[in-house]
Parts: C-alpha cells; sequence; structure tokens
C-alpha cells in the first residue's frame, strides 16, 4: 500500500542527507550565520559536538514570526523568486535547519537589529513549542544537543571524540578562510581552540589558519576570462604535504571538495611533484551564478560548471604560468629543516685528547699523493655545453643566484657560493629537470640517434602489445621500437638525449607506465608521464665526478630554466643556507 509519509519522517530523511556529522550541521548553521551579514561568528562544541554545539553571530537576527518559519521545510529567505539558479548565498535559512532539529535538541535565541526584544523557540525532535520573549543580543545564536537522540541507529556511525572534532575544526577553517572579514572563535568544553581577528589580508588569515611558513613558501596566482576571475596562492612545488589536506578551493565564496578539481590541480603540476605528494593551494574562483549549479549536492559541497573545459583551462594555465616565472625558488621549510638537522648534530665541546707517543720518537705525518683527475666532461647530449668559468673577482652583488662551484661532495653535491650564502646542489635532480624540459621542447622534432646494432628487450607479451600499439606515438618522441617476436622488442632508435642511457630498463619503465593507462587515453595527454621516465634515465647519475666548469656550466642552465627548483618527482634540485643563519649556528649572531 503507497501511503504519505508523515512530515517528522521526511525531515529525518532529509537528515540523512545534510547531516552526515556534527561537522555538516555546523557548516549549515555558520553559512546561515554569513548570509545574515555577521561580522563576529563564535562556536561553541562539547564532545566533538556528539552532546553540544552552537553557533552565535551579531547578524541581523530574526522577528518573532521569522523565528517561528525558519524551521518550516522549504522556507528560505534566501530564494527572492523561483529561479532556482539566481541564488546569492551559501544556504537556504531554514533549509538545514528543520533537518537538524528533526534529530536533535534544538534551541534558536534570536534578537533582529530593529526589535527591542529577543525570542527563543525550542524544538526537540522535530516537535516545536511557541516562542518565547528571551535575553539576547542583536543576532542568533542556535544550540543543538544530543545530535541523532532520535534516531539512534546514526550514533553507532560518528567517529571518536577527537576525530569529529577535527572535522569540525577544518569545516570552520575553510569557512574562515573564504571570509577573512569575519572574525571566527571556536572553543570546547575545556579551551579555547583558535580566534581568528577580522582582517581585510587574505594572507594574513590563511598564515593563522594554514602556519607561519605559508606566506613564504607560495605565490600568488590571479587570472580573469570574461566574467570568471581566479586568485589565490599557490604553493612551490617543493612545499608539499603528504595528503590533499591543505589544498582548498572556493566557488563564489563556497568552500567545495571536489575530486574532480583536485585532479585539475594535479594536471597543473604534473611534471613537477611526485605522485604521492600533494602542494599547498588556496585558490578563489569568481564565476557568473548562471554558470554553476550549487545543488547537485545536498550538503553543497561540490558544484556543477556549465563550461567545465574552459574552468579547467583556466586554472590549469595560471598555475603553469605563475609556476614557470617563479620555478626556481626552492621551499624556505626546506633550509629550515637543514638548519635544525644541523643545530642537532652541533657536537658539544669537549677538552682536546692528545695522544701520547713513545719517548724519543717523534710522529710525522705525510700528506698522501693525489693525482690529479682527468677532466670528465659532460657530453653536449646531456644539454649541459661547457664553457671555462674563471675564478670570481667581482663584488658581491655580482654573483648569479646559484653561485659559483667550490667543491663536488660524494660524487653528487655540488657546493657553490652565493652572495648571501651557500648553496648545495644535488648535481641528478638538477640535470634530470633540465633533461626533461628539452624532452618537452623538442617534442615536435626530437634529435635522433640511431642505434647500430638494436636493442633487444624482453618483456611480456602484454607489455609488447602494449609498446607496440603505442609505436607511432612513441616515435613522436625519437623512440623507434618495433617487435622481435612474441615477447620481445627491437629498439632502433632513441632520442639523441638519453644516449647512454640504459635502454633496457627505459624501455621496461615505458611499458609498466603504459600499463596504468588504459586504451582509450591518448599518449599525448600523458606526454609530461613519459618524458619524466625518459628524463630520469637520461641524467647524470649521482657518483659521476663533475669538474668545476662543468659543475658551474649545470648551475648557469639551472638558472635560465624556470622550473629548476625541483626535480620531476617534487624533491627539490638545491638547498641555500643563508649566512644569517650558518652565523648563528657558529654562535657568531644571536
Amino acid at each position: 500500500m503507497i501511503r504519505i509519509l508523515p512530515q517528522n519522517l521526511i525531515n529525518q530523511i532529509a537528515a540523512g542527507e545534510v547531516v552526515e556529522r556534527p561537522a555538516s550541521a555546523l557548516k549549515e548553521l555558520i553559512e546561515n550565520a554569513i548570509d545574515a551579514e555577521s561580522t563576529q561568528i563564535d562556536i561553541k562544541m562539547s564532545n566533538g559536538g556528539k552532546t553540544y554545539f552552537s553557533v552565535t553571530d551579531n547578524g541581523k537576527g530574526m522577528s518573532r514570526e521569522e523565528l517561528s518559519l525558519c524551521v518550516e521545510r522549504h522556507a528560505t529567505s534566501k530564494l527572492p523568486d523561483e529561479d532556482l539558479f539566481n541564488i546569492n548565498f551559501l544556504g537556504f535559512r531554514g533549509e538545514a535547519l528543520p533537518s537538524i532539529a528533526s534529530v536533535a535538541r534544538v534551541l534558536i535565541t534570536s534578537r533582529e537589529r530593529a526589535g527591542d526584544s529577543a525570542w527563543a523557540l525550542s524544538i526537540e525532535g522535530g516537535h516545536k513549542d511557541t516562542p518565547k520573549p528571551a535575553s539576547h543580543k542583536i543576532g542568533t545564536t542556535v544550540e543543538v544537543r544530543d545530535l541523532f537522540y532520535a534516531t539512534p541507529a546514526r550514533l553507532k556511525f560518528l567517529k571518536s571524540d577527537q576525530t569529529e572534532a577535527m572535522a569540525i575544526k577544518d569545516t570552520v577553517n575553510r569557512l574562515a578562510m573564504a571570509y577573512p572579514q569575519i572574525s571566527f572563535s571556536l572553543s570546547d568544553e575545556r579551551r579555547l581552540i583558535f580566534s581568528y581577528p577580522a582582517t581585510q589580508n587574505f594572507i594574513d588569515r590563511l598564515n593563522l589558519i594554514i602556519g607561519n611558513s605559508f606566506s613564504d613558501n607560495v605565490i600568488p596566482v590571479t587570472a580573469t576570462d570574461e566574467g570568471i576571475s581566479l586568485t589565490g596562492y599557490i604553493g612551490l612545488p617543493t612545499y608539499l604535504r603528504s595528503t590533499g589536506a591543505d589544498q582548498y578551493l572556493f566557488v563564489n565564496g563556497r568552500a567545495i571538495r571536489d575530486k574532480l578539481m583536485t585532479g585539475v590541480i594535479r594536471a597543473a603540476y604534473q611534471g613537477l611533484i611526485g605522485h604521492d605528494s600533494f602542494p599547498v593551494v588556496t585558490l578563489f574562483l569568481r564565476v557568473p551564478k548562471d554558470d554553476v549549479d550549487v545543488n547537485v549536492h545536498p550538503a553543497k559541497n561540490e558544484v556543477r560548471f556549465k563550461d567545465l573545459p574552459r574552468i579547467k583551462g583556466i586554472i590549469i594555465g595560471a598555475i603553469r604560468n605563475t609556476l614557470a616565472e617563479h620555478g626556481n625558488r626552492t621551499a624556505t621549510t626546506i633550509s629550515l629543516g637543514a638548519i635544525h638537522q644541523a643545530e642537532k648534530s652541533v657536537l658539544p665541546q669537549r677538552t682536546p685528547q692528545f695522544s701520547s707517543f713513545p719517548r724519543g720518537r717523534i710522529s710525522s705525518y705525510t700528506p698522501p699523493k693525489v693525482s690529479n683527475p682527468e677532466p670528465n666532461l659532460l657530453r653536449d647530449s646531456y644539454s649541459v655545453r661547457v664553457e671555462p668559468t674563471p675564478a670570481p673577482q667581482q663584488p658581491i652583488d655580482d654573483f648569479p643566484p646559484l653561485g659559483f662551484a667550490k667543491a663536488q661532495l660524494h660524487k653528487t653535491y655540488i657546493v657553490s657560493q652565493a652572495a648571501d650564502g651557500i648553496i648545495i646542489t644535488d648535481q641528478h635532480a638538477a640535470h634530470e629537470r633540465l633533461t626533461y624540459e628539452k624532452l618537452i621542447s623538442h617534442q615536435q622534432s626530437p634529435e635522433i640517434q640511431a642505434l647500430l646494432i638494436p636493442e633487444i628487450v624482453t618483456l611480456t607479451p602484454d607489455k609488447v602489445s602494449l609498446l607496440t600499439a603505442r609505436a607511432e606515438e612513441l616515435k613522436s618522441f625519437g623512440l623507434t621500437l618495433d617487435t622481435f617476436g612474441e615477447d620481445c622488442v627491437a629498439v632502433r632508435e632513441i632520442p639523441a638525449l638519453l644516449d647512454k642511457t640504459d635502454i633496457k630498463k627505459l624501455v621496461e619503465d615505458l611499458a609498466d607506465t603504459l600499463k596504468e593507462y588504459d586504451d582509450t587515453v591518448l599518449l599525448k595527454d600523458k606526454i609530461k608521464d613519459i618524458c619524466a621516465r625518459m628524463a630520469c634515465h637520461g641524467s647524470v647519475r649521482a657518483g659521476r665526478t663533475l669538474t668545476i666548469d662543468e659543475m658551474n656550466a649545470l648551475l648557469r642552465q639551472m638558472e635560465q630554466c624556470g622550473t629548476s627548483g625541483q626535480c620531476i618527482h617534487g624533491r627539490p634540485t638545491y638547498i641555500k643556507l643563508n649566512l644569517n643563519d650558518i652565523e648563528k649556528l657558529f654562535g657568531r649572531k644571536e
């Protein structure tokens, strides 16, 4: 038998969509406070919001009549007409309130700006009382107790108090980022967790939330295109996190969590970071309201764009162009980390201990003879052309950005002197970046090295099929191969940049890369991944001795490369130790 469900049960079903946990309910209440033109919002919670949370604002407030209407289903002050897309607010006042009130005990106290008294409304499990006079300043306080008490089966799906509290903190932080002109505070039953004063400067608010190192390691990004604007800050490719927790995207002031947008950000950083690393990004996108649908998700965590390719192009283009201008910078946290490690490694001073020698004998020390190593110049095929670099005698202002090479340590690290410190460069990581960029730039007309004797590489039959199916596309990179039996391929030409590389290992890695993609993915869409594989194999390895001229040539080429601050895996290519920090380390400065 078909029947109409009771209104209270309808609200409880709706609560299952909107109110997943205390943090999601709190988000709705904070968005209501923002829409009410508040300049101060204070949040309190107990037991991770399970037993209690409240939102107090100094917004417009509500009259007695509005207070009674706000908990009715589909009652709203946010939609001025019947156009569902004409939404200039974060949410619908009254849309979430009846859902929350149907599964909890709620008390709403409000006083409108023009009113001389406040009113309070109590709702318990969906049953509302009549508004009563109360004492309250201008604005509104919504108190929620015992969330899901009316639907106890939902309680078992909640996490620990600490986990739920962390979710609330993240929710408040995201909204506080989007609205720095509003002051926010969050406290629990024991303490004030944070308090953000109102500011007109985005970077001040972001520093408070993400950390003091944020402003030192991000680059402002801006872009506009016919009504669409993008602003924000993008982290240097070496300023990374192990998760995407510090990636924030806001669309028309609304914090969203969209896997598609996460993929767009990763595509913008492709070739600059490793697959298991995440850049720190805070982006604010403004789109005409007719070009975005904010109603595709009950909790409004996702949006749908009318012209998604255009949005993706704007974001990717803006990030890549900005990184190209600042790509030779590395994160300051890396240098500070190196100084911190050095401080921990400083040994305590000890009284010198002198060895005694038998009477009548004098100890003598003869330094070992060191033969001058033969020059081991990099070949032109490695893209580093050697030019003699005289010992610098010029003033300190004439030092190049990466300084002049002084030594090579452990056949891996180049030590150079800069105007204001010391720079340590990883020769393999640096040359890997240079090789990668040259492969990318020469893709259309690659320089090819023909092999006198084809290299036969044994693979599994499925990998042979993958490679031969993409043979024409691989040839556009300068890699020519064909089948040689069921389980082998014959490599006949390679890119000249990869001369002397381990061809067998290169082909095996390429086969593994292709296996990650399905057959519908064009190789040109994964060009950066393919070039990254090739660049890693064609770069100067750690353990190779370089001359001073070769080291300086490498440093000069890095300075000309817009993305030389990190290798293709996202690791830094160099670390700079500022002279001030070094002097503090040795006690020369306080």
